[in-house]
């Protein structure tokens, strides 16, 4: 009976993030659908109300962010050209010395928040590294961080990259350059429901081993493999052209069931007593974000590659969520799941080692610097 209840209250909370969609969309905001349901669920699980007595991620299921990604997972694979290889091939070295340049920027970021607020430096390292709010929170709390500070931070800086970017972007930005395909929707038959099944258990199957081994963002990323691998087994063993039923509006349901799980992390008591650390993160956010806005616009130049798309692939936000955003504003979406996933890796590989070296380094100074003082206090106390 109460997991009854706690799917209906889930239902009801994601219907209502959807109205805000609705309404964005009316006044033709960008990514009305993502915005807007991340708008409405930022201010209930705010502000909170009596009658719908919802209480944040305490109830909403992960199966819904899950299934959102997914969904995004399918159409990236669908959509995904290994065109994408040829870009890496011509422009690796650049591209590579970006997201170094990029991940070193965050860990500077991290520094200055250490330095400006009171809370201790792995917290900082990791709430400021790009590596999404679930990852980064829980190999924070393994290494002994504030997994709640932590999350905070990282929820804060997409909010402010999801929320802002789109808006900049679609607003004062050319959309030129590679647009990603759009799939086929007008096929409604036999064969398109029997294909977009078997992209449905490539994509789960994918997702479960990715899973399995430990590797990131299992949901969008094992995902797109899953339903790449499908189409091309698919490929080699039907000579005809395998097209999928995938209408829009599974696009936009995903962007709503991204923006409700993101918003629902936000709550009345996320902000008690951290008013100072809240403050530094947004403008470290805004720093991060305008730095890496200039560094997408010298990429753009040298390499050619559209100005929305470099913005998208090196903005510190999370995967998902700038994969959403590639596809709605129709930037190569490729390319941008291409960079963030390299990005993800690279930090999950090097930074949590990293920063255990720099906080023992830290830790090692700060116990010299006392011993220091407490002979130098003993020494002036006998003279």
């Amino acid at each position: 009976m109460q997991k009854h209840n706690k799917l209906k209250l889930n239902v009801f909370f994601i219907l209502l993030s959807m109205m805000g969609g609705f309404i964005f969309s009316c006044f033709r905001i960008p990514i009305p659908w993502l915005l807007g349901s991340l708008t409405i669920s930022s201010l209930v699980s705010t502000i909170g109300f009596k009658w719908i007595k919802f209480q944040g991620t305490k109830e909403i299921h992960s199966l819904w962010r899950q299934m959102g990604q997914t969904i995004i997972g399918i159409e990236l694979g669908q959509n995904f050209q290994f065109s994408i290889i040829h870009i890496f091939e011509d422009h690796f070295m650049i591209i590579f010395i970006t997201l170094l340049s990029t991940i070193a920027i965050s860990i500077l970021s991290g520094m200055v928040l250490w330095r400006f607020t009171s809370e201790n430096i792995m917290t900082c390292l990791f709430g400021s590294t790009p590596g999404g709010i679930s990852a980064m929170s829980s190999i924070a709390e393994e290494v002994g961080a504030n997994a709640l500070v932590v999350s905070i931070i990282q929820t804060l800086r997409i909010l402010f990259v999801v929320g802002g970017i789109p808006i900049l972007v679609s607003s004062h930005l050319p959309q030129s350059g590679k647009i990603t395909p759009v799939i086929d929707q007008s096929y409604f038959n036999f064969n398109s429901l029997f294909w977009t099944a078997c992209l449905i258990i490539g994509a789960c199957g994918g997702a479960l081993i990715w899973k399995k081994l430990k590797m990131p963002a299992p949901w969008l990323i094992g995902s797109i493999l899953g339903v790449i691998l499908v189409q091309v087994i698919g490929t080699l063993n039907y000579e005809g052209k395998l097209i999928a039923y995938w209408p829009h509006q599974l696009t936009i349901f995903a962007q709503v069931l991204i923006g409700t799980c993101i918003g629902s992390r936000i709550s009345s008591d996320t902000f008690k007593g951290l008013r100072q650390i809240i403050f530094v993160s947004l403008v470290n956010a805004l720093c991060l974000v305008i730095l890496m806005i200039m560094i997408s616009f010298g990429i753009s130049k040298l390499t050619h590659i559209p100005l929305i798309t470099c913005i998208l692939a090196f903005a510190p936000g999370g995967i998902a969520e700038m994969s959403t955003t590639a596809i709605a504003l129709h930037a190569d979406s490729a390319f941008v799941l291409a960079v963030q996933s390299i990005r993800l890796i690279i930090i999950f590989i090097l930074l949590p080692s990293l920063f255990r070296f720099i906080n023992k380094q830290l830790s090692t100074n700060l116990e010299k610097e006392t011993i220091n003082r407490t002979t130098f206090s003993v020494r002036m106390k006998g003279e």
